[in-house]
């Protein structure tokens, strides 16, 4: 699991400027999703009004809205890593809806790991490898240092190497015509 520590600065109520918050957040490996943990830095479903006090707007899903903005973690362990097979379907489904409300909806049943959100996603690839692969058939071999922007595309991610791949970004709500 990863942890970072999240600085976060506010306004006082004079308008004096603030370090609000000063703590770790951490990264929760999701039910049902082969070992791939998920975090959420910092988040909003509209855009930001300053002054604030610095405080952290509750997501309400794990994809933002039109307007809204999610920083996130996710990582991929490696194809082979072991799988819990004693995990109940619907028990993992139900946890992981808690852990990131709204994700599994926008997964394709008929195709398993498959999925777009009305996002644009702007991810940097901090460490590790891993493979891009969209709904035309085509992969991308992506390593440390590289950036994607993932734009409302049907995608997966894969992870076909022996180390797991830590990838950062911002995921921003946008719209998408014609949504299959």
């Amino acid at each position: 699991m990863s942890t970072f520590r999240r600085v976060v600065t506010g306004h006082a109520a004079n308008g004096q400027s603030i370090i609000a918050s000063d703590s770790p957040v951490s990264s929760v490996a999701v039910p049902g999703l082969g070992g791939i943990e998920l975090g959420t830095l910092w988040s909003s479903d509209q855009p930001f009004v300053y002054p604030d006090n610095g405080s952290a707007p509750p997501p309400s899903t794990w994809f933002p809205p039109l307007g809204g903005v999610r920083f996130i973690e996710f990582v991929l362990p490696p194809d082979g890593a072991p799988q819990d097979t004693a995990v109940d379907t619907a028990q993992a489904a139900d946890a992981a809806e808690q852990l990131v409300p709204g994700l599994l909806s926008h997964f394709d049943d008929e195709d398993p790991g498959m999925h777009r959100s009305a996002t644009t996603d702007m991810l940097y690839v901090l460490s590790g490898r891993c493979v891009l692969e969209l709904d035309d058939g085509s992969l991308t071999e992506l390593k440390a240092g590289d950036v994607v922007v993932q734009s409302g595309t049907m995608h997966r991610w894969k992870n076909p190497h022996d180390e797991a791949c830590r990838v950062i970004g911002a995921i921003v709500g946008a719209h998408i015509n014609n949504h299959k």
